[in-house]
């Protein structure tokens, strides 16, 4: 088997691969990794037949979406799942066949209800059911503590002891554990008792993702993120350095009209000489009237350099060819130790 684990900060992804046949499987694969996962696929010789989310992330925004678009490929979840755009269902008991290796869908819920883990000959992969030292939280949306008690005990902690444990998520830098190991040092499964066990999930003080509405918004809709919606603009545009810039301002360049996108009273509390204001959510509607010349070389600015990004776009699409953005935004501006020459 080849298998490789790609870890993004404390999340964790799969590419396991057939060595004979070169078929692939993709793991609970991560928006921001796309170009590592297709690099390592290749680099590995191998070929992508799935793409598989354990169960619906709260923390982190998946890739099996913008995968599939991108390759043609099949997006396997649970049944449960909410996803519109899971191709493949599986239930409890279900085997992938990837080349020659099997993977066997074992329906783990209680962290999410569309929670599965897959079990490989010496190995298994647990999603967020169960973690090295810790199990998944059950105080998020489908969370049940009284589920992934059954999940754990009666499930995941009859398997073989030296059975390989590869868990979704990972923020102490470990890579993976046994079921024997778990079964004896995980403090949480030391609580036997299906009372105290719940008792103890719900007693639990733990932070909330710092991405929780996005994330769940994109992966349950299939929606796109703020972050997709601006890579995608800026694709589309080109972009002027701090350093152009600079050089336009001290010359007092007329051919470029600087257009700040920023709200009314952020520009009047300092803005770069010459520039003209339309706020970015009035672009469309003013264009047409207050950007007259088609042909003008417009620069876009705004506090920290996106929403310029989202305004450039939207004006190549208006049929404004020469719309550019700033590479940086007026904060970036500042700390480079230029100043907002006006006040108004």
């Amino acid at each position: 088997m080849i298998f490789e684990q790609v870890r993004r900060g404390g999340c964790l992804s799969y590419l396991i691969g057939c060595p004979e046949t070169r078929s692939a499987i993709l793991v609970d694969p991560e928006l921001d990794a796309i170009d590592q996962y297709v690099a390592l696929a290749a680099e590995k010789g191998l070929r992508i037949r799935y793409l598989l989310d354990t169960h619906t992330h709260a923390d982190h925004f998946t890739a099996t979406r913008e995968l599939s678009g991108q390759l043609g490929l099949p997006v396997v979840m649970h049944r449960n799942s909410a996803a519109p755009f899971a191709d493949l269902r599986v239930e409890d008991g279900e085997t992938l066949i990837v080349g020659k290796l099997r993977l066997q869908v074992l329906e783990t819920p209680g962290h999410t209800n569309d929670s599965i883990s897959l079990l490989m000959t010496d190995r298994v992969l647990t999603g967020d059911a169960l973690l090295i030292g810790g199990t998944g939280r059950t105080d998020l949306p489908t969370g049940d503590p009284e589920v992934l008690y059954d999940s754990l005990f009666d499930k995941l902690l009859r398997l073989p002891d030296q059975l390989l444990v590869f868990p979704a998520h990972d923020y102490k830098g470990r890579s993976q554990s046994s079921i024997g190991v778990e079964r004896t040092g995980n403090p949480r499964l030391q609580q036997r008792d299906r009372a105290a066990f719940v008792e103890l999930m719900r007693g639990l003080d733990i932070a909330m993702p710092q991405h929780l509405t996005e994330a769940l918004r994109t992966n349950r809709s299939g929606g796109k993120t703020v972050h997709q919606l601006i890579a995608e603009a800026a694709r589309g545009i080109a972009f002027m350095s701090m350093e152009e810039l600079c050089s336009h301002v001290e010359q007092g360049e007329q051919k470029l009209l600087l257009l700040d996108v920023r709200d009314r009273e952020s520009f009047r509390a300092g803005h770069l000489p010459n520039a003209y204001n339309i706020p970015r959510g009035e672009l469309e509607l003013r264009a047409d009237r207050e950007l007259p010349d088609p042909t003008k070389r417009i620069l876009t600015l705004c506090q920290f350099g996106k929403v310029s990004i989202l305004a450039a776009h939207t004006l190549r699409a208006m049929g404004y060819p020469r719309a550019i953005a700033l590479d940086g935004g007026l904060d970036a501006w500042l700390k480079a130790g230029h100043v907002l020459a006006e006040r108004t």
